[in-house]
């Protein structure tokens, strides 16, 4: 059986992106049956926009880190799920500082996976997501 990429990256056997570096990405759980992961972001003072709240575009790119992460979860080391289709709603200003964020399969084909995340600050929602991908072999 191969092994999973979702493990290898929190065995540290992949080196994580240098994307997910700068989002400050933090793993916390990951539940296997559901292809759920549960995470955390670092809203750095680097990401605020003029009037000082974190700006949409950084959200969109942990939203869909977080949802890569939940594909890499139904992949084996060597597959790959690129973007597709990436579709964000902003809920309310997320201010600098840490971000918890769910992600999760919603249904996985043979090729195509939807996804969704959402992310939340001091117990609110400030941003969800879905997204389509399309499952690949390097």
């Amino acid at each position: 059986m191969s092994e999973g990429f979702f493990d290898a990256i929190k065995a540290g056997k992949i080196k994580p992106p240098e994307s997910a570096k700068t989002l400050g990405i933090d793993i916390l759980s990951h539940d296997p049956a559901t292809h759920t992961i549960e995470l955390e972001f670092d809203g750095r003072p680097t990401f605020a926009n003029p009037i000082g709240i974190v700006q949409g575009g950084f959200l969109a790119a942990m939203l869909d880190d977080a949802m890569g992460l939940a594909a890499a979860s139904t992949m084996n080391v060597g597959e790959f799920a690129p973007t597709l289709n990436l579709n964000v709603q902003f809920h309310r200003p997320a201010q600098i500082g840490k971000i918890q964020g769910t992600s999760r399969v919603i249904m996985r084909g043979r090729e195509v996976l939807q996804l969704s995340a959402e992310l939340r600050q001091n117990g609110k929602v400030v941003a969800t997501a879905t997204a389509t991908s399309l499952k690949r072999t390097m």
